[in-house]
């Protein structure tokens, strides 16, 4: 209730009217949690109306930010000098965040069980339970309940489709994809490296201005296609090395037997 409106008497009508109890409920935080943050100043006051406190929208987006920085690795007084930063430097790192974390696809995952993914891979049943510890560990599936598995990319699921219609077994293509995902990791690194010490290093030392931060999240966005292009132009050009160089060796050997 505001002061003008109590001294007339009357009741403005707010958004807060949720108790600690029920604000607790509704982020999945703890009484106790709220209060400690609260005392630490993170957490705006609630509204006292006959000496309850009643919360809002506002606490409730400020629990889910405290919260998404947390899940950052920040500690409390960090989120606390963070929160007080009048450049809004909290809003722009999660948004920072957010945008990197957006799906790289439009395509919507799939949803399977395990016996239509067993039809569809022609999966033998001794060596399932095997190939979905292997597909589970490299991230190709999760466990969506009820026995169904999501798969996040359904290109990927496709290419499995090409891949095994042309007679390669899974088992031989998911040690393809596990070497894979092991080299990708080390130059994936060797770019987030490069991007850390030659774009936010300087950025960071410069105090995070304002004014850069559009500068900084189009270096981010554009780290990802940059970074694939790379990649892939190396690969064609090596995978292309690698198949003439089997090739010749096949022709060698057929060119003995024929002796």
């Amino acid at each position: 209730m505001s002061s003008s409106a109590a001294a007339n008497g009357t009741t403005e009508r707010t958004d807060n009217d949720l108790t600690i109890e029920q604000l607790a409920a509704r982020t999945g935080m703890s009484v106790r949690n709220i209060r400690a943050h609260q005392a630490r100043g993170l957490l705006a006051p609630p509204e006292v109306r006959m000496r309850v406190g009643y919360y809002g929208p506002e606490h409730v987006a400020q629990l889910k930010k405290i919260r998404e920085l947390q899940d950052e690795g920040f500690n409390l007084n960090g989120i606390k000098r963070l929160l007080s930063d009048q450049q809004g430097t909290a809003e722009r790192l999660l948004h920072f965040k957010r945008t990197l974390a957006a799906p790289r696809s439009d395509a919507a995952p799939q949803t399977l069980t395990l016996g239509e993914l067993s039809r569809r891979f022609a999966v033998d049943p001794v060596e399932g339970p095997d190939v979905l510890a292997r597909a589970l560990k490299l991230g190709i599936l999760t466990p969506a309940g009820d026995g169904r598995y999501e798969a996040s990319s359904p290109a990927l699921l496709e290419l499995g489709d090409e891949v095994v219609g042309h007679g390669i077994s899974l088992d031989s293509a998911l040690s393809v994809l596990e070497d894979i995902e092991r080299h990708s990791d080390s130059v994936s690194r060797s770019f987030v490296k490069l991007f850390l010490g030659e774009v936010w290093k300087p950025f960071a030392q410069a105090d995070m201005p304002p004014e850069r931060w559009p500068e900084i999240e189009a270096a981010v966005q554009r780290l990802r296609p940059i970074a694939a292009e790379a990649v892939m132009e190396i690969f064609q050009s090596r995978l292309s090395s690698q198949i003439e160089a089997a090739f010749s060796e096949i022709t060698r050997r057929l060119s003995e037997r024929s002796q």
